[in-house]
């Protein structure tokens, strides 16, 4: 099956190389002539601007987008203006779903389809395989579902259902549901990261009892030091949790590696980025009045590591020295 693709970086680039693998015929464009040069010598066909993107493209045609979701707007005002009635556009990105429901409406009026794909597995699809989750008109999804299917993962062993769930992609509704479970997937995602960090952290300063901490009135105390008396290997730990825990998962794997490599996270420098999906999905927790203290907790923890409490904090210890005079202690 023939696909375009646009926006070919990390994860646009491995997508055309499983599809490629798959048998697909691929036409791909991006703004960097590079990363179009590295595919055309994989196998794909290269575009040098937008309208040889189309022209390259058999109707009816189905055009993969996979950009960040502050240009994907404009890109699908561009593409549609070059696009006939009955072609595809495909978002594969991570923008928010409500815009898909936007796009789809504004792209019917002129005959065509918008299907939005929800898509995980980062740096690691290309060999295991894209989670996809899948929004549009049921004739669209279904004339697309080679593509997917190559794309996702595919049944485990011994597993013989016919339900494209268990191979790794679901139509989940129209247009926009696919984003909608995307965004909530990554609310989650945010969560789990959180509590494994946290977790982490724990063990990390379980020794606090051999620590020697300073005796002032701007220190509190550590109650029975006694029972912090452990150095923990906290790569060790998230090595034996792999194997039969409880709260085993891909995640964790990944967590462990980190570790095994750099058991200080030496290289990283704790500020953690919030693409906007933690943010969409408590927006829509809120407009729908469902609880999710969890999730709001991890993202709020990202905005302090971005640098944003700073000024928060600085007015407590404000604060602090008006009412009482505590002199602030310089940061460790």
């Amino acid at each position: 099956m023939q696909i375009g693709m646009m926006g070919l970086g990390r994860m646009g680039a491995n997508m055309v190389r499983r599809l490629l693998r798959g048998g697909h015929e691929c036409v791909v464009y991006d703004i960097n002539p590079d990363s179009v040069a590295a595919l055309v010598k994989e196998g794909a066909v290269g575009a040098s601007s937008m309208q040889d993107f189309v022209d390259k493209l058999t109707a009816p045609r189905n055009v993969w987008l996979m950009l960040p979701a502050a240009i994907t707007g404009k890109i699908v005002d561009q593409l549609a203006g070059l696009m006939e009635k009955d072609d595809t556009l495909i978002d594969g990105g991570n923008s928010n779903y409500r815009d898909a429901v936007d796009f789809a409406v504004k792209l019917s009026t002129k005959g065509l389809n918008f299907v939005d794909v929800g898509t995980s597995g980062g740096v690691w699809g290309l060999e295991r395989g894209y989670c996809l989750m899948i929004g549009g008109p049921d004739d669209a999804v279904r004339h697309l579902d080679p593509i997917f299917a190559t794309l996702a993962p595919g049944a485990g062993a011994g597993d013989k259902t016919a339900a494209t769930a268990s191979r790794g992609y679901l139509h989940c509704g129209p247009s926009g549901a696919g984003h909608f479970v995307k965004m909530v997937h990554n609310g989650i995602e945010y969560g789990m990261m959180a509590a494994y960090s946290e977790g982490f952290n724990i063990l990390k300063v379980a020794n606090a009892g051999k620590q020697e901490r300073t005796a002032d009135a701007e220190t509190t105390p550590l109650a029975e030091p006694q029972y912090y008396q452990f150095d923990i290997d906290v790569a060790e730990v998230a090595e034996v949790w792999r194997h039969g825990s409880v709260i085993g998962s891909w995640l964790l794997d990944l967590t462990a590696g980190a570790l095994q490599a750099d058991p200080s996270l030496s290289q990283y420098g704790g500020r953690v980025s919030d693409s906007g999906e933690g943010r969409w999905t408590l927006k829509a927790a809120i407009d729908m009045g469902v609880p999710a203290p969890v999730l709001s907790a991890a993202l709020f923890e990202r905005f302090s590591s971005q640098g944003h409490s700073e000024f928060a904090d600085k007015m407590l210890s404000a604060m602090r020295y008006a009412f009482g005079g505590h002199v602030e202690k310089p940061k460790s």
